[in-house]
């Protein structure tokens, strides 16, 4: 990493608030009423692929932009986990945490301006909040708990293996480009269940702001669910990071 810390502070912001932006649109594009990517309410037109597109390159672009200044985290998970390994300086993890759930607020406010008349239309809250966090469809926070340690575990072992494999370390930009197909392939095999969050600044930044703000028909944000997201990532994120280093270092 390059750069000031004040310099990795905004990369961190800007680059969550890219991840939620392109993320959570691409849901709000394919749930709310009359968009372009659904003309009805839920998946039907503009699919799973479409959501699993959005977070994808949520994550592969800012890895292009940032990666180099703040190492690119966008994920308080990440940020724990390379804490907890050793591998990042605890005096920064709250700021970086703080400026993530900043930057996941700011880019859930600009998808609720931009897609205000979609939200007045569609009297679906599931379909409202499934624009902002994620919930357990199967009511089972057990279920939750597991789909979120096992996603997150995934995919911090593979972003380590993309970024620390040697095949990769004369040019990141392919590795950028795994992460975002990974992100991707995680939403599509592992995203039934719950969503999935594998981050808690993209669920309870979003969230505060379904609570918080006169969204149109958003019903219960579902407070009760709402440790799952925040806490199971980083317990998955530790178990990721730790087997990858008892298996090939750091």
């Amino acid at each position: 990493m390059t750069g000031s810390w004040e310099a990795r502070y905004a990369a961190e912001f800007f680059g969550t608030l890219i991840l939620v932006l392109l993320g959570n649109g691409a849901v709000a594009n394919a749930f709310l009423k009359n968009t372009t990517g659904n003309d009805d309410p839920g998946l039907a037109n503009g699919g799973w692929l479409l959501v699993a597109s959005g977070y994808g390159l949520g994550v592969m672009l800012p890895a292009m932009m940032f990666g180099s200044i703040s190492g690119n985290h966008l994920n308080p998970a990440i940020t724990i986990g390379q804490a907890v390994i050793g591998i990042f300086p605890w005096a920064h993890v709250a700021p970086y945490l703080i400026w993530q759930f900043l930057g996941a607020i700011a880019g859930q406010c600009l998808i609720l301006a931009l897609y205000w008349p979609h939200y007045r239309q569609t009297t679906d809250n599931e379909a409202v909040l499934g624009t902002f966090a994620t919930s357990d469809h199967a009511n089972s926070q057990l279920n939750g708990f597991v789909t979120e340690m096992v996603g997150t575990a995934v995919l911090i072992f593979g972003a380590m293996g993309l970024y620390r494999g040697m095949f990769f370390h004369q040019n990141i930009d392919i590795a950028n480009i795994g992460v975002g197909l990974l992100i991707a392939a995680m939403v599509i095999s592992l995203g039934g269940p719950t969503g999935p969050a594998l981050n808690p600044a993209r669920d309870l930044g979003p969230r505060l702001v379904h609570a918080l703000l006169p969204v149109p028909n958003k019903g219960s944000s579902h407070w009760e669910y709402s440790w799952v997201p925040v806490v199971v990532p980083i317990v998955g994120a530790v178990i990721g990071i730790w087997i990858y280093k008892i298996f090939f270092g750091l």
